[in-house]
């Protein structure tokens, strides 16, 4: 159980910034399941590797990582990750449409894929055409379940909804929505979202003048006040920081 406990130390890292580590972890972890013959697990900690690479913007190297997942394994896990990924790149939202069909049609019936999975996934692709009001729309289905506690892609239709309603400029519908996500730290735990909520509440304040902005952005940045600096979100971050000042 060695590579799990790898990707959790993965998880913790890169919930504090430290992404070079997380990268060093979940390789480790990816490498030594595969070596146990876990082809499906070790295809998983590539898969959430990339997701976690588009969250924090580095576009590139999320390509990698997801592309190296589903080359060798379809689960249910590594399409669900990749697919989110794919669905916030304008120019791959074909293969992620694809991948959140086939697990439409794989599992007519499973109540985490139909909805918590595909609403968060048609919700996300929604968003990367610029249609806030259709992604709102896509995870109504998911509100009775989007608080249970589903491994890595715990409270996703959560964070998802908050980026819609802050596209929508619906800015304190938005800020409930990433407060939900930081009053369930027992369910995201170390996720990479329970770390960037914070950054999302401060904008969603931002947004609706309210001045408990900085505040926000202040538990973000302390948060991350080790974090590896070339991250493109935590700069976006700090940029965004200094027009409050």
């Amino acid at each position: 159980m060695e590579h799990l406990l790898l990707a959790n130390e993965a998880d913790t890292s890169s919930y504090s910034g430290l992404l070079v580590k997380a990268r060093e972890f979940s390789r480790r972890a990816a490498a030594l399941a595969a070596q146990a013959g876990e082809t499906e697990i070790a295809a998983s900690y590539e898969a959430a590797a990339g997701l976690l690479e588009a969250l924090f913007g580095n576009g590139d190297e999320a390509k990698q990582r997801v592309s190296s997942a589903l080359g060798s394994s379809k689960g249910v896990d590594v399409q669900y990750a990749a697919a989110l990924r794919l669905a916030s790149s304008p120019d791959e939202l074909v293969q992620a449409r694809t991948l959140a069909d086939e697990l439409g049609r794989q599992f007519p019936e499973d109540t985490v894929i139909q909805f918590n999975y595909l609403p968060t996934l048609h919700a996300q692709l929604a968003l990367s055409q610029n249609d806030a009001p259709k992604a709102i729309l896509s995870l109504q289905a998911a509100g009775p379940y989007e608080l249970g506690n589903v491994g890595a892609g715990a409270l996703f239709p959560v964070y998802v909804r908050g980026r819609a309603y802050l596209a929508a400029s619906q800015a304190r519908r938005a800020a409930a929505e990433f407060q939900k996500i930081l009053d369930h730290r027992g369910v995201v735990m170390n996720g990479p979202i329970g770390a960037l909520a914070h950054l999302e509440l401060g904008r969603a304040y931002v947004l609706s003048g309210d001045d408990k902005a900085r505040a926000a952005y202040q538990d973000f940045l302390t948060l991350w006040k080790d974090a590896d600096p070339d991250i493109p979100i935590l700069k976006q971050a700090k940029a965004e920081f200094a027009k409050l000042q």
